[in-house]
């Protein structure tokens, strides 16, 4: 079976429209690329930022420190802070942290994609981070207005693309 006749083709020229499109696709894919490994980039940093800011909270836990500033706030009203654990300061770094990218994500033509699921995640951090300071009582109705503002904004820039 190896005695056949490859096909015709492989013995003809290449065509440079053939040699114009090859190179084509491979400058989009190089563009790609760039585009992909500067977003790769922000979201490195925000995770980098994300692993310092638990460090600094633990460092700041185990020194003390949480409990000094728990004591020096002082908020209006009768809202007060319970305590200070790291765990609910992480994460509310954190989804201050992710909403940061988010927003350089939607305003930055540069690093534009799709900001959704950090925005999301956003919330749910901030959530879980407001939760661990504050009452579910006052924090559950600010996360449904997070939310809704989310999807809100999610809409309003999807419409005008």
């Amino acid at each position: 079976m190896n005695d056949q006749v490859p096909p015709l083709q492989e013995h003809l020229p290449r065509s440079s429209y053939h040699d114009e499109k090859a190179e084509e696709n491979h400058t989009i894919e190089e563009l790609k690329h760039v585009e992909k490994s500067s977003l790769d980039t922000l979201s490195a940093v925000v995770r980098a930022l994300i692993l310092i800011w638990a460090g600094l909270v633990f460092l700041a836990s185990n020194l003390g420190w949480l409990e000094q500033l728990r004591l020096s706030l002082h908020l209006p009203g009768e809202i007060e802070f319970p305590d200070f654990h790291p765990w609910p300061v992480i994460a509310l770094g954190a989804g201050v942290l992710l909403l940061i990218e988010a927003l350089i994500r939607v305003l930055l033509p540069a690093y534009r994609s799709d900001a959704g699921g950090n925005l999301l995640l956003a919330a749910v951090f901030l959530g879980i981070g407001l939760n661990g300071i504050f009452s579910w009582q006052l924090v559950w109705p600010l996360v449904l207005i997070a939310l809704g503002l989310i999807v809100l904004g999610k809409a309003l820039i999807q419409r005008q693309r």
